[in-house]
């Protein structure tokens, strides 16, 4: 028998060479966003972190890179969640449309008429959302998870250096610019304007020098970024769409986890995803107020002016369904979620109005 001295020398000994057993639940994520602390992705990515820590009583480290400390592209910054180098990145859909076409589901015009539908239908259970996460896993060979869609931005507009745009006609003939994506594209040429692709950082120096005369941003880019600067002095709020965040995360990474922390990270990602819907709607107060002290002109479409935006948009639609693998499917996601979140809605409103 061991004397009780040698039984703790063994102890000691056998917990001293098992490191690994002793730290087998604890993780530290790396998460990355390519944007700056002024912006909604980081502060999802705060809230997301001091979450995560907290309610994991510290066996979950969130460290963050802002900017381009990890990777610079869309397509380099999937490929390290793919490949593990990345735990978390969150993208617009333009940014993974090269690798997710489907995900442009979020920029076709006019499905979403506000943030309450938009939010509702953007909740992770809806049946657009359950269509999203299982075909991101499909298309990544199971590397990627969506783990959730927030907002980067509000709602997406067109603003330009000219002249007030009331109706799709007011756009003909002016060089907006879009992202190298088709959908953008093909959107902006159905309200016979022409769209010119630009990379972010260029686009302050080519509304400066007219090289594009417009863009579609929302006020709060519009205003971080200083366009009005460059001459940027109308904008429409048609908001023909919903400006999504898709947060990636790596699949390997959380199928690691025991239970109890994935639970954690999912809750984590459901308090980031409310806290960039809140985001936008405090800050765009403020721009809002200062795009107009600067000289800027704000028009909001009639009712009758937002259905002839829709109706310009309908080559937008078909484009879609047509080129994109797995379009038409998550179309019709989304379609019917919105119905659904919208007659939700309705009830509870006029339930309210009693």
């Amino acid at each position: 028998m061991l004397t009780g001295l040698t039984r703790s020398l063994l102890v000691a000994t056998l917990l001293a060479g098992a490191p690994l057993a002793a730290t087998a639940q604890d993780f530290t994520l790396r998460a990355t966003a390519n944007s700056n602390e002024d912006d909604e992705d980081y502060d999802g990515l705060v809230v997301f972190k001091n979450y995560v820590e907290q309610a994991s009583n510290g066996r979950i480290a969130v460290e963050m890179f802002i900017g381009t400390q990890l990777c610079s592209t869309g397509a380099e910054c999937m490929q390290g969640v793919a490949d593990g180098a990345i735990d978390i990145y969150i993208s617009t859909s333009g940014g993974t449309a090269g690798i997710f076409p489907f995900v442009q589901v979020l920029d076709l015009p006019y499905l979403m008429p506000d943030d309450r539908v938009a939010e509702a239908a953007l909740s992770n259970g809806t049946p657009f959302m359950q269509a999203m996460q299982q075909k991101v896993l499909e298309t990544s060979g199971g590397s990627i998870r969506l783990m959730t869609v927030g907002n980067t931005g509000g709602w997406r507009n067109f603003a330009n250096t000219e002249r007030r745009i009331e109706t799709p006609s007011d756009l003909a003939g002016l060089k907006i610019r879009t992202v190298q994506a088709d959908l953008p594209q093909v959107l902006v040429r159905s309200m016979d304007a022409s769209p010119t692709p630009i990379a972010w950082p260029e686009l302050f120096t080519s509304l400066q020098t007219r090289v594009v005369e417009g863009t579609q941003n929302g006020i709060t880019d519009i205003m971080n970024m200083k366009f009005p600067e460059a001459g940027l002095q109308y904008i429409t709020l048609d908001g023909h769409s919903y400006m999504g965040a898709l947060w990636f995360m790596n699949n390997e990474r959380f199928q690691a986890m025991p239970d109890d922390l994935k639970r954690v990270v999912v809750d984590g990602f459901y308090q980031l995803q409310q806290a960039t819907f809140a985001s936008p709607k405090r800050k765009s107060i403020q721009a809002y107020q200062d795009f107009v002290a600067g000289g800027g002109d704000i028009y909001v479409p009639s009712p009758d002016q937002k259905q002839a935006f829709l109706e310009a948009s309908a080559p937008v639609y078909d484009w879609f369904i047509e080129n994109v693998d797995g379009g038409e499917e998550m179309l019709a996601a989304l379609r019917e979620t919105v119905a659904q979140v919208s007659a939700d809605i309705d009830a509870a409103r006029a339930a309210d109005m009693q």
